[in-house]
């Protein structure tokens, strides 16, 4: 594996060697965590250790807001039910709104709500992907049960002014739900300053184990049983404990908040030297997001290259051992483009030609100086062979 270059960690993450040593370390945790015997109270014990590293790192008050899942997919989904369970009481709190850049797992649980009749309305965005607080706010009313606006965006790496949307939703007696997935581990993320009611995490992105993540739910909030069975999480999220993952997400945490600061300038020292070279070494790029420290998230540089396909360039690059992400969805079946570059208003052609290359901790600037040469003949290779012409 040392001779592929990694640039694909909005996608995941691979563990830290931290991780794996604490996971390895506890591997003879192997009770029930719900058992009252001896081997049960230590693997509860760990969870519980967990559950505080995971507290600490979103500030958040009382370490029982902390339930842990299989992943943001699940958080999200548990909100939209808790949303769907408040529509449901036929009150005037019957409306949804998020933003029209979120994550499928928001995105697609909308779309599936709207299709049975609640109400959901999407923030539109700007040109570089930030949403339209005027929009929003205008949007807003006393019927609205639920807003959804995630922390950053995993494509094009804006940082969205979740407390700003938190302050207009409370004008109207809104929840506020943000999806953090992308911004845990890489900025600042704290439940009490945003004034957040839920929020969504998951491990895998953050350099911790794949299927284990937590919902934050701050006392006093309305509750939702997803998954109904035993009295895991008070009850509240059944299901056998998964400890090695629960045990890796903690260290996870723990080193994340250690780090953050350091890593965060790290990774956009990465971030800042690959836009320049590809400045310098190639025309017609349009770079994606905002340039800006404070609103783009340090690892991520979403690029789009006129007359070149996302989707060739990330095999060709892949042929180099570089691991990239295509904006488009022609990876995963689909012909599309991204719906959230088209939702800047970005054009077409250029959506399709868009490449997200996403930085994490064990990247170095080597590897960036490796990139910016195999990347400008490979753009070269296929704008000769496109019918259209920068």
């Amino acid at each position: 594996m040392d001779k592929y270059i990694y640039l694909d960690n909005n996608a995941t993450t691979q563990m830290a060697p931290e991780v794996k040593e604490i996971m390895k370390e506890n591997e003879d945790l192997y009770a029930n965590a719900s058992s009252m015997h001896t081997l049960g109270r230590m693997a509860e014990s760990a969870i519980e250790w967990a559950r505080e590293e995971v507290r600490a790192l979103i500030n958040a008050d009382d370490k029982r807001e902390i339930i842990f899942n299989s992943g943001s997919t699940e958080s999200n989904n548990t909100v939209f039910n808790i949303f769907r369970e408040i529509a449901d009481e036929k009150g005037k709190k019957d409306r949804l709104i998020l933003s029209a850049v979120e994550h499928p797992a928001s995105i697609e649980c909308a779309k599936y709500l709207k299709k049975k009749g609640y109400k959901v309305d999407f923030i539109p965005v700007d040109k570089i992907g930030m949403i339209d607080l005027d929009a929003y706010e205008k949007m807003m009313g006393d019927d609205v049960a639920l807003v959804s606006v995630m922390c950053a965006n995993n494509e094009s790496g804006v940082i969205m002014p979740v407390k700003e949307v938190s302050k207009i939703a409370r004008k109207y007696g809104a929840l506020v739900h943000t999806d953090a997935t992308q911004a845990i581990g890489k900025i600042p993320v704290d439940v009490k300053d945003m004034d957040v009611d839920y929020l969504s995490l998951s491990g895998h992105k953050f350099y911790g184990p794949k299927g284990v993540g937590a919902l934050y739910i701050r006392v006093g909030v309305p509750r939702f049983t997803y998954l109904h069975g035993g009295h895991q999480e008070g009850g509240e999220r059944a299901g056998t404990y998964n400890t090695q993952g629960i045990i890796g997400l903690g260290k996870a945490a723990e080193l994340a908040r250690v780090n953050q600061k350091k890593e965060r300038d790290y990774l956009w020292s990465l971030r800042e030297a690959l836009k320049k070279g590809i400045e310098e070494k190639i025309e017609g790029v349009t770079f994606n997001g905002s340039d800006d420290y404070e609103t783009a998230l340090p690892g991520t540089l979403d690029v789009s290259f006129a007359s070149a396909e996302g989707e060739s360039i990330l095999l060709y690059l892949d042929l180099e051992g570089i691991e990239v992400s295509t904006g488009s969805a022609c990876a995963s079946g689909s012909l599309e483009p991204s719906y959230v570059l088209l939702a800047t208003g970005l054009d077409i052609e250029l959506a399709h030609g868009s490449i997200r290359f996403s930085f994490g901790r064990y990247n170095t600037m080597e590897e960036v100086e490796i990139v910016l040469e195999k990347l400008p003949p490979i753009i070269k290779r296929i704008r000769e062979m496109s019918t259209r012409k920068v």
